[in-house]
């Protein structure tokens, strides 16, 4: 229960700027519509508002343009065919068809079918068609959609504090994956090894969100001006995210061979925990090095400093699943690396070679 509270706080603090966001320039949007151009009813610019910022991350300016499109074209269909054929139920039924295929047959966003849709519904069921409503209507969209985009510009959210926020889950899911296989492998503890490996597979949609908001981030940059000279920051964080997210699937597969090795009771190979502890010291570090704005510089070198002892020891047991636990953990190693800013030819001569 606690828990499960707490994961809601830390959604609503996250989302908490954008719907700020929303809020203020629905109520601008009103105003701008009502009191300046003297729609009476202007309920499409506060909509268009909600619906371009949105609760989710990301995609704004295309937003935009599907909600302007959806809503003429639902508008046009709409005045067009019910000022011929009038109201009613088959009525509104080829009107929303209509609107919605021709929505669909000019692009596959979904914001524009279900806007077209419904605006089909509106002139077919409250509106009156002809005269200029359905002008009225596309210019209250249009007036909402770049009050919202104008909200994201000067009300920003930075975009380096958006992808800190995602990506620390993932940095410490991916360090604490790697401490419990260590640990796993020196206790030989196979519950352990299988509950690291359940822990670590839940943690696709922790990845997901972090490059959705690496999106959201560099639409922010791009729109805000206030937010050109936080680029640097985030782009370090782009740097990283992808390769997280691979060196997570390498975790993954390290954990299943580390169950089956223990299960069958094969060599280990002794500085394996080590190394995998390292890694997981690097990781955080890496997290803390991009949260202040810094070069990921002790991250990459205590990633360097572990690598040697991924390198062939003849002393060291061999075996199949020995072999392939250690071209996991370098496979990690070189994800970190790049995720340092290191490129792959870089990351992958900095290992010691394999005979």
């Amino acid at each position: 229960m606690k828990e499960a509270l707490r994961k809601r706080r830390r959604r609503l603090t996250l989302m908490a700027p954008t719907i700020i966001q929303c809020a203020v320039a629905a109520g601008l949007a009103w105003i701008v519509a009502r009191d300046v151009l003297g729609h009476p009813r202007p309920f499409f610019a506060p909509i268009a508002v909600v619906v371009c910022i949105g609760v989710a991350l990301g995609r704004r300016l295309r937003r935009l343009v599907e909600l302007v499109v959806g809503v003429s074209l639902g508008v046009g269909v709409g005045d067009l065919l019910i000022s011929q054929i009038g109201g009613g139920a088959w009525q509104i039924t080829l009107v929303v068809a209509l609107a919605m295929g021709v929505a669909v047959f000019l692009d596959s966003g979904s914001v524009m079918t279900l806007q077209a849709g419904s605006s089909a519904v509106l002139v077919a069921t409250l509106l009156p068609p002809g005269g200029t409503g359905g002008v009225d209507r596309m210019v209250d969209t249009l007036v909402g959609g770049c009050l919202g985009i104008a909200a994201v510009a000067l009300l920003p959210v930075s975009p380096a504090a958006i992808a800190h926020r995602y990506a620390s889950a993932v940095f410490e899911a991916l360090a604490t994956a790697l401490e419990d296989t260590a640990e796993a492998i020196e206790r030989s503890d196979v519950a352990l090894a299988s509950a690291a490996l359940r822990e670590v597979r839940g943690t696709q949609p922790v990845v997901d969100e972090l490059l959705q908001a690496l999106k959201a981030g560099r639409e922010i940059a791009t729109i805000s001006p206030l937010q050109w000279r936080r680029r640097r920051g985030l782009v370090r964080y782009e740097t990283a995210g992808t390769r997280l997210d691979l060196a997570l699937r390498n975790t993954r597969v390290l954990a299943r061979r580390t169950i089956v090795a223990l299960d069958a009771g094969a060599p280990m190979p002794p500085g394996l925990p080590g190394v995998l502890r390292e890694l997981a010291g690097a990781t955080r570090l890496l997290d803390e090095e991009l949260s202040g704005g810094r070069e990921p510089k002790a991250a990459r070198a205590r990633v360097l400093g572990a690598v040697p002892e991924l390198g062939d020891d003849p002393g060291e047991p061999g075996g199949f699943s020995a072999d392939v636990m250690t071209a996991q953990v370098r496979s990690i190693a070189v994800d970190l690396l790049q995720a340092t800013g290191m490129d792959r030819d870089a990351s992958r001569a900095a290992l010691p070679p394999r005979v």
